[in-house]
């Protein structure tokens, strides 16, 4: 099956020093993309000043959180600290896991068996590492979220919204790197891949680890908390006890909703699918246009994410599945429009900021 390369997101691309080796050599295979790059390079970096949402004072928050986790980045992976692994049942071992998790702040947490499609074929976030083919052995992942705070998400765009996607990247890299380091004394490999610092597409691990579905916006959707959380994942060699998909209908549900491409500010979320993936087809954002739009308002925007209904909490109907159930799709969207109206909006900024 087709893996992604990391080379090509956004994250990746823009971190490329301009003329460096490694600039001139993706720009050499993707002419195509250089023109509007060149464009959006010109636009003030996130969190700076020149953006919609620049505040000298908590504009570096964000900053500082992203900063920190670089540093913490070369801990992800390291050698195990026993010649030999402890013999663990892996029922026991996967309960421990999610237990461990749950004390550790995750909303919730599952496992899957890692398949080679779970993989980028090329690392591109990090220059040291551009262009290196992505090979990771490891026979099992721990997927988990952990969920942002309602009140800040519906400030989106504003500054508080990228404090709280930050802050959950930063709780997300730590309760990770907590499960590798426990693996590894107890003689299992183990990798936390944490933001700037993945070998996996996360969404795609989480929804095989039972966690939720991919919806018109691109972002895992969960039951409880919508697009409202971010993702950690775990890897290792430890034999563990794998959970089921959780389908409930999500896609059928976005079909007849499509908020978020009404309020995405960037026009990146598409009305109708249009892409496939093996032979499957789905709504593909366009990327460039939502980084684009977060370089100008100086936060990572948000908009998709309050505007779901989902992140503010859905009755699921009997049966606990929207599939082929339209009816139940419509009364619950009558229902988030009565309480929410197109998407709650908080002003009023918090304490925090004020």
């Amino acid at each position: 099956m087709r893996r992604f390369d990391e080379r090509d997101i956004p994250f990746a691309r823009f971190n490329y020093e301009q003329n460096s080796e490694v600039f001139n050599d993706y720009y050499l295979r993707h002419p195509e993309k250089l023109e509007r790059d060149q464009r959006i390079r010109s636009l003030p970096q996130l969190c700076s000043e020149g953006t919609m949402t620049w505040n000298p004072l908590m504009s570096p928050v964000a900053d500082a959180i992203f900063k920190f986790l670089g540093d913490v980045n070369p801990l992800s992976e390291q050698a195990v600290r026993r010649e030999a692994p402890l013999p663990v049942d892996p029922a026991l071992l996967t309960k421990k896991i999610k237990a461990l998790a749950k004390h550790l702040g995750v909303q919730d947490v599952g496992i899957t068996r890692l398949k080679d499609e779970h993989l980028y074929s090329h690392r591109g976030r990090k220059t040291e590492h551009y262009g290196e083919a992505v090979v990771l052995d490891h026979t099992y992942a721990i997927a988990f979220t952990v969920e942002m705070n309602e009140d800040m998400i519906d400030r989106s765009p504003q500054l508080e919204e990228v404090i709280e996607t930050s802050t959950g990247y930063l709780k997300a890299g730590i309760a990770g790197m907590i499960l590798s380091y426990w693996l590894r004394e107890l003689g299992y490999e183990s990798r936390n891949h944490m933001d700037g610092n993945y070998l996996l597409v996360a969404p795609l691990v989480a929804v095989e680890a039972g966690l939720g579905e991919i919806g018109r916006m691109g972002l895992l959707t969960t039951r409880k908390s919508g697009p409202r959380v971010r993702l950690g994942i775990v890897t290792t060699n430890a034999e563990l006890i794998s959970d089921a998909p959780d389908a409930f209908g999500l896609e059928v549900f976005c079909e007849i909703c499509g908020k978020c491409q009404m309020t995405c500010p960037g026009k990146a979320i598409p009305l109708e699918k249009n892409a496939v993936y093996e032979g499957q087809a789905y709504w593909k954002i366009d990327h460039d246009n939502c980084y684009e739009r977060w370089r100008s308002l100086g936060t990572d925007c948000g908009i998709c994410l309050s505007t779901c209904p989902f992140s503010h909490g859905i009755e699921f109907p009997d049966g606990g599945s929207f599939e082929d159930r339209p009816e139940a799709i419509r009364e619950a969207l009558a229902v988030s429009q009565e309480k929410n109206g197109m998407r709650r909006y908080i002003r009023e900024p918090l304490e925090l900021m004020k």
